[in-house]
Order: structure tokens, then C-alpha cells, then sequence
């Protein structure tokens, strides 16, 4: 039986209220129920705005209710959007869903902890931003001339803690949603997990999930069609099928918190010889046909 990891990122939540994400979500989950009938699926998610969302009412409310650790708000929307996509996919597949709380094990070594890039959370002003950084040590950094905004590391997800439970759900018969938000991050410290503060790329931990599952496809949903060469200029061009050197001599020219990271995860699933396929919602159904879509194989 095919085993499928289908990625959802982009539109598929939205951004608004809960009714607004729900609608959403509706079309979303209707987009993708004909490849969840197909067989074995592990459904992963983004978490960006919920999250967003979580640490600024964390900030309103820290004189009254203490703050919690990044990692367990990463924790938090995975039951939040887990939730949304139970009750939304079991209604348009008519499959059992069930949602994982999952964690992700990284190098405590990696060096993306001494050089923190990840933009997550409110925006502060230049004062607000030197209080936090003495008062908590954040590291801040001016974001889009906005103000300022934490940024925090994104290392390189290594293993899928629950991916046991992972495989027996899903030859159980059930939809798996698992590694929300790329997994809560966290490293081993004698012999038991600890959480850290940072944020594991969606996309790198979906293709990470492909692989110890030894899924044959994996899907990851956008907000674009396709791969384009000479994206947003005159002469783009949408890009039907990629081999793993094609991909990996492309990603010099994708942007580096857009699509780069998408076409990272494709070539490393290539390479362990399974298929990617990154196409937008809307596109799905052409794509699974061969008429749309990007298509990623060793």
C-alpha cells in the first residue's frame, strides 16, 4: 500500500479567527481527501501565525500568567491546529484522523544555536527590544522596517521521536496528523528528552518523516502552482520535472524563507528515493495527473 506524507503549509489554515482558519481548512482538507483515500497518509502542518498569535498573548497577559517556553507553545498549536484537522478531514475523507503530539531531535551542537536566523513573534520597538534582550536574553533583530522581532535557531531535524507510533496508527487505518510546525525541538540530556527554544523547518521535518517512514511520496502544498525558474520576473518559467542535481543546482536562485526550503526537503527524499511533488491546493488535482506541479525525483 502507498504511504503518502502530505505537507500543509501556505493558505491552508489562514490566518484569521478561528471561523476564518476553519474555512480554510474546509477547503483545504476537500483538496486533499482524494489522495487520503488512496492508502497509508501522515498529514504535517506549519504553525507560523498560531504561533505568532500565542507568544503576543503571552506578552499581553505576562503580569498576570507566567510566559511559556517556545517550545511548548510549538506543543500547543499542534493540538490547536490538530484539532481543526481531525474534525475537518475525517469530514471530507471520511477516514479516521488522529493528531500526534510529536517531537524532534537535534544536535544540541548544530550550529544553528550560536547563530539564531528564525524571525517568530510580535514586533517591539528599538526600546521595548533592548529591555527584552537584557531582561531575557533574547536576540532581536529589525525585521521588514517594522520594528524589531525575536529570532531564533532553526536547526536540522535529526529523528522523529514518536515515529513508531507513527507507523502503527497509520497501518491502523487512521490519517495521521504528526510533526505540527516541523516537532517540538528537543535534545537528549542523560537519557531523557529535554525541550529547547527554537523552530524546525516544517518542510525539512515532513521530508525527515518520509524517509523513517520510507513513504514513497510526499507532498508539500504551497500557495504557488509550481517551482518557477525566474520567479516574479518576465521571463518565469514553471518547472514540471527536476532530478535531485537539477533541484540542488536551483536552489541558489529560490528565496531563502520561501521555496528554498521546500526544494531542500525534495532533494533530500529524492535522494532516499522516494518522489516529491510541491504544487499549490488549488493545482493539486492536475498535478497528481502530471498537468501541474513540480515534481522531484532521483
Amino acid at each position: 500500500m502507498t504511504i503518502s506524507v502530505i505537507a500543509l503549509g501556505g493558505n491552508a489554515l489562514g490566518r484569521g479567527t478561528v471561523v476564518e482558519q476553519l474555512s480554510a481548512l474546509r477547503q483545504s482538507c476537500a483538496a486533499i481527501a482524494p489522495l487520503v483515500r488512496e492508502g497509508e497518509v501522515v498529514v504535517t502542518h506549519g504553525n507560523g501565525p498560531q504561533v505568532g498569535n500565542g507568544l503576543l498573548r503571552q506578552e499581553r497577559a505576562a503580569d498576570e500568567v507566567p510566559p511559556l517556553p517556545l517550545y511548548l507553545a510549538v506543543a500547543q498549536t499542534q493540538a490547536e491546529i490538530g484539532a481543526l484537522i481531525e474534525t475537518e478531514l475525517a469530514a471530507a475523507s471520511s477516514r479516521q484522523v488522529a493528531c500526534l503530539i510529536t517531537h524532534v531531535h537535534v544536535d544540541p551542537d548544530d550550529p544553528a544555536f550560536a547563530s539564531p536566523s528564525k524571525p517568530i513573534g510580535p514586533f517591539y520597538g528599538a526600546q521595548q527590544a533592548k529591555v527584552l534582550d537584557r531582561e531575557r536574553g533574547w536576540q532581536l533583530v529589525e525585521d521588514a522596517g517594522r520594528g524589531f522581532r525575536r529570532v531564533v535557531p532553526s536547526p536540522e531535524p535529526l529523528e522523529i521521536v514518536e515515529i513508531e507510533a507513527i507507523r502503527a496508527l497509520a497501518a491502523s487505518g487512521a490519517v495521521v496528523v504528526a510533526c505540527g510546525g516541523g516537532g517540538i525541538p528537543v535534545v537528549s540530556r542523560n537519557g531523557q528528552l529535554k525541550g529547547v527554544d527554537a523552530v524546525i523547518d516544517k518542510d525539512r521535518a515532513s521530508a525527515l518523516l518520509a524517509v523513517q517512514l520510507g513513504a514513497e511520496r510526499l507532498v508539500i502544498l504551497t500557495e504557488v502552482p509550481a517551482v518557477f525558474r525566474h520567479f516574479r520576473k518576465s521571463n518565469q518559467e514553471e518547472i514540471r520535472e527536476l532530478s535531485a542535481a537539477e533541484a540542488t543546482a536551483l536552489l541558489p536562485e529560490l528565496a531563502e524563507g520561501s521555496m528554498r526550503p521546500k526544494m531542500e526537503a525534495a532533494v533530500a527524499f529524492a535522494r532516499a528515493g522516494g518522489e516529491t511533488l510541491i504544487t499549490s491546493f488549488e493545482s493539486l488535482a492536475d498535478a497528481l495527473e502530471g498537468h501541474a506541479g513540480t515534481r522531484v525525483a532521483g
